[in-house]
């Protein structure tokens, strides 16, 4: 049960990482928001650097390729989310179960059954009820903190969706990589090194982009609350891969518990609207996860 109990922490803080991304985004701009949270949390990693040395040295080349692909997704993630309804935004993240099972049938060469077939149906079609209800009616302004981007809202939803999307399709890239390598390397090792080659990638963008960090991002209570939560979440989520008798499948599940969280905190700190509907979306998709993994367990 302690694996389960890891799981669902890991899923939860993923969900409150959502709104804290958001209203980070409300008092600085993508990119402060992305590079002091990024040192923040690697600052936090650093007291676990002599349990990280010692790596062949291909395997460095394997992690700073995974940093790169979460630095591309990120990026990705942060420009929709900023734009988006945190509850949508949270329901199109549940995409990547979809793509990660299809990750794996590809280059891992798992084979699905009937139950897991019905369950990709299940969520490709709650997908596409959201999708064609999003589109079918104006997208409501979530809150006064969105306001400023709600003419990028109406004028072109489908390009901050289509981030969502792209963002999705790198973080199960990313996570059939975290897989491959805890074959090879501990915990510490990926959350150490992938976090500094991460850091380092922004750290170049910044310089090469000139672009400016304004002092005052340091005061943004939300960027500290999200690092805090990032370092824990991994940390819970590599200590219950670690336990003996942890389940993959059941810990995907898990993990989706996040959506809820932000469905509901889109309607308590953004007074989002349509949260019966994207609820209602969210269920089906989270059937269709149920009936692909629990036989399986």
């Amino acid at each position: 049960m302690t694996w389960i109990l890891l799981t669902l922490v890991y899923g939860l803080l993923k969900g409150g990482r959502e709104i804290a991304k958001k209203k980070a985004m409300g008092k600085s701009t993508v990119m402060e928001v992305l590079l002091i949270y990024t040192l923040i949390g690697f600052l936090m990693v650093v007291p676990r650097a002599p349990h990280a040395m010692g790596l062949a040295p291909i395997y460095y080349g394997l992690i700073a390729i995974k940093s790169f692909v979460i630095f591309l997704a990120w990026i990705l993630s942060f420009r929709a989310l900023k734009h988006l309804p945190v509850s949508l935004y949270g329901i199109l993240d549940l995409s990547r179960v979809l793509l990660a099972t299809l990750l794996g049938v590809i280059v891992l060469h798992e084979v699905l059954v009937w139950n897991q077939f019905l369950g990709l149906a299940l969520v490709a079609f709650g997908l596409l009820s959201l999708k064609f209800r999003l589109f079918g009616k104006k997208p409501e302004t979530a809150s006064s903190s969105a306001k400023a981007s709600s003419s990028d809202e109406s004028g072109n939803p489908t390009r901050f969706i289509l981030m969502a999307f792209g963002s999705c399709m790198l973080n199960a890239v990313s996570g059939l990589m975290d897989k491959l390598l805890m074959r090879h390397i501990s915990g510490a090792q990926l959350q150490f090194w992938y976090m500094l080659f991460l850091l380092l990638f922004y750290l170049v963008y910044v310089l090469v982009s000139r672009t400016k960090i304004s002092r005052s991002v340091w005061k943004n209570g939300w960027i500290w609350l999200l690092a805090i939560m990032f370092v824990i979440g991994d940390a819970a989520l590599f200590a219950a891969n670690g336990i003996s008798g942890s389940r993959v499948t059941i810990m995907t599940l898990i993990k989706q518990s996040g959506c809820f969280v932000t469905i509901v905190g889109g309607k308590l700190f953004f007074h989002e609207k349509d949260i019966g509907y994207r609820l209602f979306c969210a269920a089906i998709i989270f059937s269709g996860i149920i009936l692909s993994v629990l036989p399986l367990a």
